[in-house]
């Protein structure tokens, strides 16, 4: 008899920098202020919670396009996420350029070659909660360690490729609390 109220798949966080999912353990960088309930626009800390993962976006000149079970788009140059809380667009996919206050997402260095939308203060956006929280790749440091984040989770470009091939629709991530 198949199991009717499986829980979906989630990808847990701790605050420590390990990401957790299908029972492998991750290194993993936060937001350079650790982890916060009360997440806010540009305060540097990754938010608490229970969130759905929307879709994925790739640069195409850098990655094939990757496999994965959630919509997956191709980025160009002029695309960036709203991050302006007093903009309608706030927390949202804008084109460039674009009259509030963004963040592009084609960028010099590697870390959005590869971007998963976390489902985060999204329904509707609520102004000045926070915006633009992505998993993406990590910038690296020397010893091995990864740079923290302004508030994304990120993970090394292997790994999230390894972590995105069995994300379903369903799938969540939860950023536990400290």
């Amino acid at each position: 008899m198949a199991e009717t109220n499986k829980l979906p798949d989630r990808i847990c966080v701790s605050p420590s920098g390990a990401l957790t999912w299908r029972g492998k353990t991750y290194k993993c960088a936060i937001g350079k202020a650790g982890v916060s309930t009360e997440k806010r626009e540009g305060d540097g800390a990754t938010p608490v919670g229970c969130f759905p993962l929307r879709e994925i976006y790739y640069r195409p000149d850098r990655l094939q396009t990757p496999q994965s079970n959630l919509q997956t788009s191709p980025l160009t140059p002029s695309d960036g996420w709203c991050d302006d809380p007093v903009h309608l667009d706030y927390n949202r996919q804008v084109s460039l350029p674009h009259a509030g206050r963004c963040e592009e997402l084609w960028r010099e260095d590697e870390v959005y070659d590869l971007i998963v939308v976390i489902g985060y203060n999204e329904s509707p956006p609520v102004q000045g909660l926070g915006s633009a929280i992505f998993l993406h790749i990590a910038k690296n440091l020397t010893g091995g360690k990864f740079a923290p984040t302004e508030g994304c989770v990120a993970l090394s470009r292997d790994d999230l490729l390894e972590i995105i091939e069995e994300l379903a629709p369903e799938s969540q991530i939860e950023i536990m609390p400290n």
